[in-house]
Parts: C-alpha cells; structure tokens; sequence
C-alpha cells in the first residue's frame, strides 16, 4: 500500500479541497501518513495571498524533498497556480497542479509512477485559471479529527480588488450545482457534523453563474433537510444581502445567528483605492437593516490598516465607524504589499510600525467589542459545540481555582461567542464534543465566555457511530 502525506496552508478553502483530494487517494488505495515522515507521495496545497505565503509554501516543498527524494513531490494550490515557473524551478518537484485540477491529482499521481519518475522537468497540469468555467468537484463525505464540517459552494471570485491576487489564483466564481451541495450537506449530517459551515473564496457570490438561483435559494433549500441541525454562512459582502435573503435569514430555524461581512476600510477613499464596491454610508445602512431583521445577530468583520494613502485621518474614520457599527468581533491585518497587484505599486505606502500601533489599537477596540456584546448573554442560555479540551491555567487564576479537578471543553456558540464549561461529574466529555449543549452564560469577556452546562441536545445512538467520532475521542483521552 503507498502513502501519502499532506500539508495545506492558507485558507479554510484549501484544507476542504485537501480533505477532497485525500478522499480521492483513499479510494485508489492510499494510506495517509505525517507530513514529517517518509512517505512515497507528498500533497503541498499552496498559499499565494501574500509574498509570505508563497516564501513559505517554497519552505514546504523542500522539506518534502528532503525528507524522501525518492517520493512523488505534488505542488497545487494558489502558489502553483500563479507561479508555476517557480515552483518548477525547485529540485525534486514531479507534479504541479493548477486549483481548477485539484479533483485529477491522483490519476496524474499514477501517470507519474507509470511512465517516468522522477521526470527530468516537472509535469505541469496548470491553465489559465480565467477561463476556468466549471466547478472542480471534490466530495468530502467527513473530515478527519474535526468537530466543525466546512462544505464548499463555490470556487473563484470576480471582485479584483487592488490589494488581492485571489482572482488570478482562482478564477472567477464557479458555483457547485445546488443537487450535489445539498447532496454534499445531507453526507456531512449523516456523519455527525451538527454545523455546516459553508465556505468558498467569495461565499456571497454563490450563483452569480447560475440562472437566477442564489444563496438564497440554496439556504431555503438546505433549510429543509431534515439532519442539519445548524448551518454558518463562512463571510458575504454587503452588497450580497438583498430583501430575499434577508426573508431567508428572518425565517430560519437552522442558520446562525452571525454573519462574518469584510469591512475592510471605515473611509469612502480608502475604499475607493481599495475598488471595494460600497460606500460606509451604504454598509452601515446594510447593517442596521440585517439587525432589525435579526435581533441579537453577531456581526464580525475584517480590517486591512496601512492601506497605500492610508493616514491618521482616515484611519481615525475607520476606528470611529467600527465603533459606531458595534461589531461583535474583529479580524485585523495589517496590508502586506502583494506582487503582481495594483496597490503593491501604490505610492503613499505605510511604515510598518504605524501599521503594527494600528493594528494594535483595533485589537483592544475589538476586545471591547466583544465583551459589550457578550455581556448581552449573561444569564441566557446558549447553544455551543464543543470542539475541543480546555484548561482553566488558560484563563484566570480564578477559573484556575474554580476548575480544579475538573475536565474543561471549550467550544463555539450559535452566536460565535467562543465558550468553556466544565463537565459535570460522571459524564463522558468524549461524548460531548462535536455534540450540541445548551450552556447557561454566567461570566463573559473579551475572549472567552464561561458557562455552566444545562443540557446536551444531540447524542449518537450508539449504533451508527460515524468515523469521525474515533479521533476525537482519541484526542480527549
């Protein structure tokens, strides 16, 4: 039996196209073994959204030539898609793959091992991504050792904003059939995922290539599968929530109560250089419509600061606008000039320790965000899926205390408000994670919020135990 070894990096999106692409070696007969260890295939899915990513991903790649020279060395992802020159220019490199291509590895794994290996040049199966039209599917009916399931709906994105290089990596938006996402969804219900979190580069844009179906549509549609318990919407614009999805949002029983929507800029010129496509006029009205429509929603957000030409003045708006908005939670990062993109030629570039004070300054207004927010919850009962093991010496010397003796899971709530709770005494934690718990809120904070369990609401039967259950409980101990 030949082995098989991975390592993604980057998005959410490239560990589910991983999970895909190890689905397909499993079924031609593959056994999957550590990164770090010999193996007779490395799989390197690729990071190019920023110079980092890329020196990084090189890093990668050659330590799987080290470790087995003699191994079938496959690079994919973004950086092989828009530097396949490079990537062929690293010694051991066999096969190269572009992202519309990731769902062929494994036969072009076999043509390799047939016909010549190691080649004298890399094979390359890279087009122009561009032109892509079709969605690469990739079936991915569980995920090894994860209590959260990701479904990808959609690939692509047609936004070019001056910052991004993400288009010319993945294309423009192709969307998967509805038939094979709901397909794809009852799988994951049926292996035990009690939240889908559906995902892609541009989540929002799902059916712009479809004729006149929507994310809207596909979530009424999901809304009436009788085995998702909770499905989360990954990020989607502004601009993307129109009155029909808005209805849908209202209406559901199933979707989380928290929507993830790129700010990116609280400034309309910062925005404009940026060729976002809304004014903070017009986002601001999109968010005071989503909560009326949605009590108590949690709104997060990203934030690029030290855009080209950003100054104390416009980023002051945007400190002011976030503020003003009341996100529940914010993603900062400072810009990072990406070659090949119009803003890497910016003038007025930002020093980079006025980027990091930034940076800095919208993390404690984030903390405080989160807290106001959370402090709404205090004394309600919410409904969290623990992920993972918890230890009170993480928190305070009084959780510290107060945890002595006890086993701590921590998880994500509904409303994305990450919560930790002990386990009360006789009860298994292996059978709680992945599961859904409803927890009373009885302290909060800026990070995490500690409650006392009320009840589990999902269990398995006992007789259909899905594989994902056997590492989590091997991680638990």
């Amino acid at each position: 039996m030949r082995t098989v070894a991975f390592h993604t990096l980057g998005c959410k999106v490239n560990f589910y196209d991983t999970e895909g692409i190890w689905q397909k070696f499993k079924a031609a007969g593959y056994r999957q073994v550590p990164f770090e260890e010999k193996a007779d295939v490395y799989v390197i899915n690729t990071c190019s959204v920023t110079n980092t990513g890329d020196r990084k991903s090189r890093q990668v790649i050659r330590r799987a030539v080290r470790t087995n020279p003699d191994a079938v060395v496959v690079v994919t992802g973004c950086y092989a898609q828009v530097a396949p020159d490079e990537v062929a220019a690293i010694h051991g490199v066999d096969l190269i793959v572009g992202n519309d291509r990731k769902s062929q590895i494994v036969e072009l794994v076999e043509q390799v091992w047939q016909e010549q290996h190691p080649y004298p040049t890399p094979v390359r199966a890279v087009g122009n991504i561009l032109k892509a039209r079709e969605f690469d599917e990739l079936d991915v009916p569980y995920f090894e050792e994860r209590s959260r399931a990701s479904l990808k709906i959609q690939d692509g994105c047609n936004h070019f904003c001056t910052f991004c290089i993400i288009p010319y990596a993945r294309g423009l938006i192709r969307s998967r059939k509805p038939e094979k996402v709901i397909a794809q969804a009852r799988k994951l219900a049926a292996a035990g995922y009690r939240e889908i979190v559906l995902t892609g580069i541009h989540t929002g844009g799902y059916g712009a290539d479809l004729d006149g179906y929507r994310l809207a549509h596909l979530l009424a549609d999901l809304e009436k599968v009788d085995e998702i318990y909770r499905i989360r919407i990954s990020s989607i614009e502004a601009s993307e929530i129109d009155d029909h999805l808005l209805e849908v949002l209202a209406a559901s029983r199933k979707i989380c109560r928290h929507l993830h929507i790129p700010l990116q800029a609280g400034h309309n010129q910062v925005l404009k250089r940026m060729n976002r496509h809304y004014t903070v006029e017009a986002y601001a009205g999109k968010l005071a419509r989503i909560r009326a429509a949605l009590p108590g929603v949690a709104v997060t957000s990203d934030i690029i600061v030290g855009f080209p030409g950003e100054t104390d003045e416009y980023f002051a708006a945007t400190e002011s606008f976030v503020a003003e908005q009341r996100f529940a939670q914010l993603h900062v990062f400072p810009y990072s000039p990406r070659t090949g993109t119009p803003a890497a030629k910016f003038p007025d570039q930002v020093p980079e320790r006025v980027k990091e004070e930034r940076v800095q300054r919208l993390i404690r207004l984030s903390q405080r965000l989160t807290a106001e927010y959370a402090r709404g919850f205090l004394g309600r009962t919410v409904e969290v899926i623990p992920e993972e093991p918890w230890s009170p010496v993480q928190g305070t010397a009084a959780d510290a205390a107060a945890g002595s003796g006890r086993f701590w899971l921590v998880g994500t709530a509904d409303n994305y408000l990450k919560v930790v709770f002990p386990v009360p005494d006789g009860v298994d934690p292996a059978r709680l994670v992945g599961e859904v718990c409803r927890v009373r809120i009885e302290r909060t904070g800026s990070e995490l919020q500690r409650g006392v369990l009320v009840e589990q609401v999902t269990a398995w039967d006992g007789e259909t135990e899905a594989p994902i259950l056997r590492p989590r409980r091997a991680a638990l101990g």
